[in-house]
């Protein structure tokens, strides 16, 4: 997958999250330990959001997108993002994936599969 793809995949996801009512609250958040796709508020939750985009949707794939040492990484990184915005301390978190279909430019639109609370781990 290219990062061009990436990027559309990541941009396609806002949309959907943003449709859904969720507040997006950072893209592309950085720091030593890692990169948080989106982080967003949905009600009184944090949701940290990985983004995968995939040129095809064989859910036995989707479902190892996130290994172990990848989710640990996430919530080093969510550990940190809530450190530098201490109004979130105390606030419920949830990590969500959200997959993409890429699809060419001018065919149907990609197909999104939203997995809330695709994991747990203490923040």
């Amino acid at each position: 997958m290219s990062a061009q793809t990436g990027r559309e995949g990541e941009e396609e996801a806002a949309r959907y999250l943003a449709g859904a009512g969720m507040e997006i609250l950072a893209r592309n958040w950085r720091t030593r330990r890692g990169e948080l796709d989106i982080v967003a508020r949905d009600g009184e939750s944090l949701v940290f959001v990985e983004v995968k985009t995939w040129p095809r949707f064989p859910m036995e794939e989707l479902a190892a997108a996130l290994g172990r040492q990848r989710r640990k990484r996430l919530v080093e990184t969510a550990k940190c993002f809530i450190g530098a915005n201490r109004q979130y301390n105390g606030t419920y978190v949830r990590f969500d994936v959200v997959f993409i279909e890429s699809l060419r430019a001018g065919t149907r639109p990609p197909r999104i599969h939203h997995l809330k609370d695709a994991f747990s781990e203490s923040v």
